[in-house]
C-alpha cells in the first residue's frame, strides 16, 4: 500500500526557485535540521512530527521538531496568539511547516494566502523556509478535494513556499485503489497509516535528491 502512495508522490512535480534550491542544499548539509510544525489536530494526531523525525532518520537526516498545534486552529489563530512569531524569530528553525483545515472554500483560501504571506516574510527574515502541508477534506466532503488541492497549491506558489502535497498523494491513492485506509474511524483525522504516508511525503519533499 505504501509503495502505491509513494509512486503517486513520485509522479507529483515539485518545483523550487533558485533561492529555494540553494537554501535546501545548505540545509541538507547541516548535521541537525530543525522543523517547526504549526497546525491543528491533523498535525498532532498520531504525533506527526515524531513520525517525520523517524522517517528522516531512516533516510540519513537528523532532525529536531517543535509543534504548535491546537484543535480547530487556522493559521490566523496562531498568528493572533503570537507564539509562533516568537519561535520563528528565535532563528532556530530551518523549515516552518504550516497547516490548517481543508480550506476548500474562499475564506480558507484567503487565510492560506494572506497569513502565508506574513509567515513567508517572517520565515525568510529568520533564515527558515516556509512549507505548506496540504491536507485533505473529510470523507463526508470528499467532493471538495480538488478545491483543497488547488487552494494549497496556489497559496504555496503565490508565497514562493514549498508545497508538501500530502493531500494530492492521498487522493491519487484513493482514486486508484478505492481504499480509504488513510482516514481514521471518524472519516477525517488520519489513521496511523495515513500519518505515516504524510511523514514520508514530508521527508521526500523537504530532502529530495
Amino acid at each position: 500500500m505504501h509503495k502505491l502512495a509513494l509512486l503517486s508522490f513520485a509522479l507529483t512535480i515539485l518545483s523550487f526557485n533558485t533561492n529555494g534550491q540553494k537554501k535546501l542544499s545548505t540545509i541538507k548539509s547541516k548535521k541537525e535540521i530543525a522543523i517547526l510544525f504549526i497546525g491543528n489536530s491533523l498535525t498532532y494526531t498520531n504525533n506527526l512530527p515524531e513520525l517525520v523525525k523517524k522517517e528522516a532518520k531512516k533516510n540519513g537526516f537528523n532532525i529536531t521538531t517543535n509543534m504548535v498545534a491546537f484543535p480547530n486552529y487556522a493559521i490566523i489563530d496562531h498568528w493572533d496568539d503570537g507564539k509562533i512569531q516568537k519561535l520563528i524569530i528565535s532563528k532556530k528553525y530551518d523549515f516552518v511547516i504550516i497547516q490548517q483545515g481543508p480550506s476548500s472554500q474562499q475564506e480558507g483560501r484567503k487565510i492560506l494566502i494572506e497569513y502565508g504571506t506574513k509567515l513567508y516574510k517572517l520565515s525568510k527574515e529568520n533564515n527558515a523556509k516556509l512549507s505548506y502541508f496540504m491536507v485533505w477534506p473529510s470523507l463526508k466532503y470528499y467532493h471538495t478535494f480538488d478545491g483543497v488541492i488547488k487552494n494549497y497549491t496556489d497559496a504555496a506558489a503565490i508565497n514562493n513556499a514549498i508545497l508538501i502535497p500530502v493531500g494530492k498523494v492521498w487522493k491519487d491513492y484513493f482514486d486508484k485503489s478505492n481504499n480509504f485506509q488513510y482516514y481514521g474511524p471518524d472519516g477525517f483525522h488520519p489513521s496511523i497509516t495515513g500519518s505515516e504516508i504524510a511523514a514520508k511525503v514530508i521527508v521526500e519533499t523537504l530532502f529530495h535528491k
